[in-house]
């Protein structure tokens, strides 16, 4: 990654913005010139990159020309305006949001499980949903050896998943309840401190949320798998950073628990963390503001001659969502897969 090129992070002063910025420094990754793009209402703001103060600026027609890459992680409805014009001045959009992700035309990537998808993008790439990266990273390994059946998942997810306020809104409210107070709720529609809910977003007419649903389209469009049989339940607990996922896996034929934690040791993306004797397991407190996703309490099913059971715990704000884009655009240096549109 010798040459430099210009990147521009869309959603700068939001959560993942900010990771963005300190994965692009902290990774080296070759940034010629960075611009800062935002709303109306956060342009002007300062950030730091690399010991040099840059302002934000807000997004507009031209925000995106001689771009070579976009970062975008302003939410679904910002990415489905901005797509068309970023593609048009011959930038390639990594996106955060869920716009693009079941586009046949649009890659959907996690780079330890489907780099090679990215050959065939045309000028938008996909991020993954946060559960959904977590739990490809931990499974592909796995599957890789020994075909997989079925996959029943349940999340633990954080208030980051939801975005910087609803993570200071968590701790407001536990400072309201340990006072005696009634907790104000204007991003979750229920408190989150001290209670935990399933996940809020709509719900169809099978009973599953979109969340979950996200979970069984994205993993069979990553693994390229249509029938892969999934069965997620996604829920919001008061953890304020790093999802957890309790996940069990039903294989063609029986895999040993030995032979899982061989795979598991030495698979890309992935810190094994699995100390039975001193009960000692992946927690959301030690994945926090770390790169891998920490898997254990890997463990036979004995409902099940060909069941495992495992537990992991990641970062949803850096391999959940910034580190996943960075890594996705490492990749398109590497490959060369820039500037072809031009």
């Amino acid at each position: 990654m010798s040459n430099s090129y210009r990147v521009a992070i869309l959603g700068a002063t939001g959560a993942v913005g900010a990771e963005l910025i300190e994965l692009l420094e902290s990774r080296n990754f070759p940034v010629g010139e960075l611009k800062l793009l935002a709303s109306p209402r956060s342009a002007g703001t300062s950030l730091t990159f690399r010991g040099e103060t840059l302002a934000v600026e807000a997004v507009s027609e031209t925000s995106f020309d001689q771009v070579d890459i976009v970062l975008a992680s302003a939410g679904g409805s910002t990415s489905k305006v901005w797509a068309s014009k970023i593609v048009a001045a011959g930038a390639v959009m990594i996106d955060n949001s869920s716009a693009f992700r079941m586009n046949p035309d649009v890659p959907l990537v996690v780079p330890e499980v489907n780099p090679q998808a990215l050959n065939h993008h045309q000028g938008i790439i996909a991020n993954p949903n946060c559960t959904t990266i977590l739990m490809t990273v931990a499974v592909w390994p796995l599957y890789q050896v020994q075909p997989i059946r079925r996959i029943v998942v349940a999340t633990y997810q954080s208030a980051s998943g939801a975005g910087a306020m609803a993570m200071e809104e968590m701790k407001q409210q536990a400072l309201a309840i340990l006072q005696g107070e009634t907790p104000k709720t204007d991003i979750f529609p229920y408190p989150l401190a001290f209670n935990l809910f399933p996940h809020n977003t709509p719900i169809n007419e099978f009973g599953y949320c979109e969340e979950e649903m996200k979970m069984i389209h994205e993993t069979r469009k990553i693994f390229g798998v249509n029938d892969l049989r999934i069965s997620p339940t996604c829920v919001r607990v008061p953890v304020l950073r790093a999802h957890s996922e309790a996940i069990n896996l039903e294989f063609d034929q029986p895999l040993s628990v030995e032979k899982a934690r061989d795979i598991l040791s030495t698979a890309p993306g992935v810190e094994l963390v699995d100390d039975s004797k001193a009960n000692y397991f992946p927690m959301p407190i030690d994945a926090s503001g770390r790169d891998p996703v920490l898997v254990g309490r890997i463990r036979q099913d004995l409902s099940h001659p060909c069941g495992l059971e495992l537990w992991l715990c990641g970062d949803q704000i850096r391999k959940g969502a910034a580190l996943n884009a960075v890594q996705i655009a490492e990749l398109l240096v590497e490959k060369q897969l820039l500037g072809l549109r031009r």
